[in-house]
């Protein structure tokens, strides 16, 4: 494995760990998230689906013939949290000093990275599904 393989790994590892680290808070319920999400109107079906969808998000990052699809996931997964601290919950949410919009941000820069390294992945796979057409 050369240095490149391994920085490539590291990103996608980083993404899929931002992203799977915090199921356990949607999945259980925890008071912070069930009022996060009881701020956007969309508890308890926002939690537990938006839960599913990083689920499936932190796999596919961590499956070598699936990353750009985990990252374009993400993508859509972060623009929507920043969009939301932005417009609804705010910059920092329960006095956590804007911990989770950081977090946010960062797992944007990965997957906007990772999107851009596995881009002939996304094209092979437009490529596929063109020619089925």
């Amino acid at each position: 494995m050369n240095i490149k393989q391994i920085i490539y790994l590291a990103l996608r590892v980083a993404a899929a760990f931002i992203l799977l680290q915090t199921l356990y808070f949607k999945f259980t319920a925890q008071p912070e998230s069930v009022e996060l999400f009881t701020k956007l109107g969309v508890e308890p079906w926002g939690r537990i689906g938006t839960g599913v969808i990083e689920l499936i998000t932190g796999i596919l990052l961590l499956v070598p013939v699936t990353v750009f699809i985990g990252a374009f996931l993400g993508l859509g997964l972060m623009s929507g949290a920043i969009l939301s601290h932005l417009t609804v919950i705010g910059i920092q949410s329960q006095g956590d000093g804007g911990q989770l919009f950081m977090l946010a941000i960062i797992e944007l820069v990965l997957c906007v990275t990772l999107t851009i390294v596995y881009k002939k992945q996304g094209i092979d796979l437009y490529n596929k599904l063109m020619s089925k057409k």
